[in-house]
């Protein structure tokens, strides 16, 4: 071809765009890059929930470990508390049983002391023991704990301490026929035994 001065005309040439030259991906790369997102985004998804559970479980272990711990150490304290007032009140039952040994050698019976006043002519020291026996009394009678005397029951190993069987007319064998020591209990808890003469 020629131009209207009759020089030949240049050829213009096509230009060819390179899709991907020009920021276009082919639609299959597309849906591929697609698909590659979607299954990282679903791993790091799933990687945070797994993460998310084990510090959700760590954190109910941590709590339940913690809870126990509270329960021992509540339980713990109340043993230790329960045994330590057991020992005061041994102790003090101890020096009930000194002072009651020293009434019965001056012709005082426990009743009477507890029942108040003094026997004629008590001295003054008789009197001073019959004043601590009632304190002490009153102290366990605070406590909850009381003194029990099992002459004429049947013998029973819990509340019990069989010092001596022996032959007695007319009583019928595994009876308590002599208390030799009161026995003491809070409640239904046996503190000290009741050392007792049996009949066999």
């Amino acid at each position: 071809m020629t131009d209207p001065n009759g020089s030949p005309e240049p050829v213009r040439e096509e230009t060819v765009v390179d899709a991907e030259a020009a920021g276009e991906m082919p639609a299959a790369d597309a849906a591929e890059t697609e698909a590659t997102l979607e299954r990282d985004i679903d791993d790091l998804v799933t990687q945070v929930q797994a993460e998310r559970d084990e510090y959700l479980d760590l954190a109910q272990r941590t709590r339940a470990d913690f809870d126990n711990y509270r329960r021992r150490m509540t339980a713990e304290t109340t043993t230790a508390a329960e045994r330590g007032r057991l020992e005061v009140v041994a102790g003090v039952i101890e020096a009930i049983d000194n002072l009651e040994r020293v009434m019965e050698n001056e012709g005082v019976s426990r009743q009477s002391a507890l029942d108040g006043g003094f026997p004629d002519g008590a001295a003054v020291s008789l009197q001073g023991v019959i004043v601590a026996y009632r304190d002490l009394h009153s102290t366990l009678r605070q406590v909850k704990v009381e003194a029990f005397d099992p002459a004429g029951e049947a013998f029973d190993p819990n509340l019990h301490e069989a010092l001596q069987a022996i032959p007695a007319e007319g009583v019928e064998p595994g009876v308590v026929v002599e208390v030799m020591q009161r026995g003491y209990r809070a409640g239904e808890q046996v503190i000290r035994p009741a050392r007792v003469v049996v009949s066999q």
